[in-house]
């Protein structure tokens, strides 16, 4: 009951700090704009008729917001569809990047000697290679499923996240707190969940924003360039059909401008949350944003992360 009181009380602080942030709340604005659209729009529109049930390639009216595609498609039904499929992917993706991440970067600056340079090893030869390559490599070899596709972004977007949290857990196990209780008998495993993990949690949080975005910026390139789910109307997939049926070149802006506009507004919205996390985790970003420092690093340091 104190835990779940403690992280209460961390999660009041952190709302408090992150209200105060513009970008933060225009960034949380329009993630819920697409999120509601996400949830409940697949389901006021209904299925989308994959052999098309009206005529092809029809301009924009008032039965067809956005018109429709050269399947007989409507192309607003196909946005929101594919609104759902590019969250999706993107949030699944990122989690399981942020839990790959931190598992490896706790375990490796909290355990080091051996482990800790075998695991830096791996993390820094994933890191250099050019993640969209790997990525499209990968997908091909997979195939063009959407779990592989949500399995090709989790594998190459994970060492960024190690990296950066082994090098925060490389300064928290040196903290008295860790000795204490490790003189009280505590385990690596107990020290690592109980303990590092709870001070690192901020920074995944942060980091995890960033990589949802990332996340859905490369599932887009991925069916853009043919290798993502053919089965699915995710906004790459609904680009790359745009354009492999001409529609820039036939001024038919209403099948690609709604997609990629989404992508980009959702891409913003989540790097503009993931800035408002870093002022936060950073009091001194957070004084040279507002020209003056509000609260003193202590009070930020124990709204986050409760240490």
């Amino acid at each position: 009951m104190n835990l779940l009181s403690s992280w209460r009380r961390r999660a009041a602080g952190f709302w408090r700090l992150f209200r105060r942030s513009r970008q933060g709340l225009v960034g949380l604005g329009i993630l819920s704009v697409f999120i509601l659209v996400a949830l409940v729009g697949p389901e006021l529109v209904g299925r989308v008729d994959r052999a098309g049930t009206f005529d092809q390639m029809l301009d924009p009216s008032g039965g067809h917001i956005f018109g429709t595609d050269r399947a007989g498609r409507d192309l607003f039904k196909v946005w929101v569809h594919g609104t759902r499929i590019s969250i999706a992917v993107g949030i699944i993706a990122s989690l399981i990047t942020m839990v790959i991440g931190a598992a490896v970067g706790i375990v490796s600056g909290f355990i080091g000697g051996r482990v800790d340079t075998a695991l830096t090893a791996l993390s820094n030869f994933f890191y250099v290679l050019p993640t969209l390559v790997l990525a499209i490599v990968l997908a091909t070899i997979l195939g063009p499923s959407l779990l592989n596709v949500i399995m090709v972004i989790a594998i190459t977007s994970w060492p960024g996240t190690a990296l950066i949290i082994r090098s925060q857990t490389l300064s928290i196990k040196e903290r008295m707190f860790v000795d204490r209780a490790r003189a009280y008998g505590a385990g690596n495993v107990r020290l690592m969940t109980r303990h590092v993990l709870p001070n690192v949690f901020g920074l995944i949080l942060a980091n995890t924003t960033l990589t949802i975005a990332a996340a859905i910026f490369l599932e887009t390139t991925l069916s853009f360039l043919g290798v993502g789910d053919k089965n699915t109307f995710s906004w790459g997939r609904v680009l790359e059909e745009s354009f492999a049926a001409g529609a820039l070149t036939l001024g038919k802006w209403a099948w690609f401008v709604p997609p990629g506009l989404g992508v980009v507004l959702v891409v913003l919205a989540f790097t503009l949350v993931g800035g408002a996390f870093d002022e936060i985790l950073d009091p001194r970003l957070r004084a040279r944003e507002a020209g003056r420092a509000e609260e003193p690093p202590e009070a930020v340091a124990g709204a986050v992360v409760g240490t």
